[in-house]
């Protein structure tokens, strides 16, 4: 179930924060939530705030309300359904109040919860629920037959709950009954008190090669990047940080979920991003900062809203990453708006962000590190990590020498679930290896700026999502006419990358149009997922050793490709 023991170690080494080590003055989230709903300085003040624009919905929690809302959904996975400290559930829902209430009652139980993106195919969610062997899933009561029709592949699957905008309702409770006296499973046997080290998020992340990793979070991973985020952009109990961003991915909910309730702020969470609504709800709300990727401020460029009209004097600007930005989307966006994007990146496996720009920088210096150089800087290490430059024998690089960007300290992972595998190969020389290619510049003050030049892994990385290109491969290969297809990325101006795809036909095979082979693709895949543009060729592109060249194959397509990249690629 966890990694072997010398992985373990080696996770733990790479987890340890440089210099004198931080504590957080909670012994477990149970404590540190409590510090929040029972301050009597917070208790009437706003935490969350609720849109759902399409149903005209709109609800508000003070912290008060908040705690007791989550206390008691907390009593009902304890008392009625029987979830203890070191069980996992999983979610199948949208950005919900209660899929937030929900988060927040299973991590002060000590439970972990296992976030998956609604739209993913149902093979996908199995193989999710399989591995991550959660014991309960709740989902929107719209997607309950989905999942009941998967229940009989999942042995430890004990209950399935669907959710509504009343919270939990009955759901399979009946049928879980009847399973709860199997054996107990290795997280249940002996007492243990819960604590800082209890999982909390289980993430699955794409891959290039072989299944999706689960990424295990603790609750220490949460405050300690909540810390780090807050620490850096000065958040306080005035600001109110705004979700755009679904909460089924660490960005959402650390940056504006955890944070907020860590800096005793408040937050407010949209169901769905709308530009005809995104300014206003600025101004009425008073946010002081947004969390975006790179698409939604193309998207706010293209809609070229008059702000005039808002009052926006206490908007701070724009935390900014989770997918490539273009230096011309940067400059535009702030010629335009005037207001800083924060740039950062950071992983799933460090728990959100990692670096940023740092926010005492000119307006000359700000725009030198998005402007200057091949790439916009991400900007300098945020405290309780370290990054640096690896090569491919773990040797430090120097200033400017491109490598492997790599990470450690508190932020840091506590691996990948049940993959000892992918433990030994990400935890190797005292650091996190990321996967991704970049280096370094120092300013004048030795500060290094971090810039990533690409990524070594093949993930592709549509509007902030990763999308692993296999599952799109294996869906165009599964065309009867199809000999050989890989899927590639594309720079775009609205999703720093699309996906186009690369097909060969069988020899003899009658002729298809580009149009069939999308059609095929969208019955198979979401449209996030299905190619844009499809490029016939004759050659296979395999190396000597049977593995195929996506990099030299996307390198080769790059001006064949270049003509979409302004294209709005809509769904029908």
């Amino acid at each position: 179930m966890f990694p072997s023991i010398d992985a373990h170690d080696r996770i733990a080494q790479v987890r340890q924060t440089d210099g004198e080590t931080f504590a957080l003055p909670w012994t477990s989230f149970a404590e540190f939530f409590r510090s929040r709903i029972y301050d009597p300085l917070l208790v009437h003040r706003n935490f969350l705030t609720y849109y759902d624009d399409d149903r005209q919905i709109h609800r508000t929690y003070t912290y008060a309300e908040f705690g007791a809302v989550v206390e008691r959904t907390a009593a009902v996975l304890h008392d009625r359904m029987g979830l203890t400290l070191g069980d996992r559930i999983a979610t199948v829902l949208f950005n919900h109040d209660q899929a937030v209430i929900l988060y927040f009652a299973a991590w002060t139980r000590g439970i972990a919860v296992v976030p998956i993106n609604a739209e993913e195919p149902a093979e996908k969610k199995l193989y999710i629920l399989e591995h991550s062997e959660a014991s309960s899933v709740f989902c929107w009561h719209d997607d309950l037959n989905e999942i009941m029709s998967l229940q009989s592949a999942l042995p430890a699957l004990h209950h399935i709950v669907s959710v509504g905008d009343d919270g939990l309702c009955e759901g399979e409770w009946s049928e879980a009954r009847d399973r709860r006296h199997r054996a107990p499973t290795a997280s249940r046997v002996g007492p243990r008190t819960s604590s800082l080290d209890d999982e909390a998020l289980i993430v699955y992340t794409s891959g290039t090669t072989g299944p999706s990793k689960g990424v295990i979070l603790t609750a220490y991973n949460l405050l300690i990047d909540a810390d780090a985020i807050a620490g850096w952009h000065a958040f306080g109990r005035y600001d109110r940080l705004m979700c755009v961003l679904p909460i089924h991915h660490v960005n959402g909910t650390v940056v504006t979920l955890v944070t907020p309730f860590y800096c005793k702020g408040s937050t407010v969470l949209n169901r769905k991003f709308k530009t005809g609504l995104f300014w206003r709800r600025l101004h009425e709300e008073h946010v002081t900062c947004v969390s975006v990727v790179p698409t939604l401020l193309e998207f706010i460029l293209d809609a070229d809203e008059d702000i005039s009209p808002y009052r926006l004097d206490c908007f701070k600007g724009f935390i900014c990453g989770a997918g490539p930005l273009l230096k011309e989307t940067a400059m535009r966006f702030e010629d335009r708006f005037h207001f800083p994007i924060h740039h950062g990146y950071g992983l799933s496996e460090t728990t959100c962000y990692s670096c940023f720009l740092p926010n005492d920088l000119s307006l000359t210096e700000h725009r030198h590190w998005l402007r200057d150089y091949e790439f916009p800087s991400i900007g300098v290490p945020l405290r309780h990590n370290t990054m640096t430059i690896l090569n491919d024998k773990g040797q430090l690089l120097p200033e400017m020498s491109r490598g492997e960007i790599c990470i450690r300290g508190g932020t840091v992972c506590a691996g990948y679930f049940k993959r000892d595998d992918a433990n030994e190969a990400a935890f190797k020389w005292g650091w996190f290896r990321s996967g991704d290619e970049g280096f370094y510049a120092r300013d004048q003050q030795g500060r290094p700026f971090f810039f990533i030049s690409g990524r070594l892994k093949e993930l592709i990385i549509r509007g902030g999502v990763n999308i692993s290109p296999l599952e799109i491969d294996d869906a165009l290969k599964g065309h009867p006419l199809v000999q050989f297809a890989m899927a590639v990325p594309f720079e775009h101006r609205y999703y720093g990358e699309e996906i186009a795809a690369y097909v060969v036909l069988r020899d003899g095979a009658a002729p298809i149009t580009e149009a069939e082979i999308l059609a095929h693709c969208r019955r198979l895949l979401p449209f996030s997922k299905c190619p844009k543009v499809i490029l016939f060729g004759q050659e296979v592109p395999y190396t000597s050793t049977g593995k195929p060249k996506r990099l030299d194959l996307k390198t080769r397509l790059a001006y064949a490709l270049a003509a979409y990249r302004d294209h709005q690629f809509k769904e029908a």
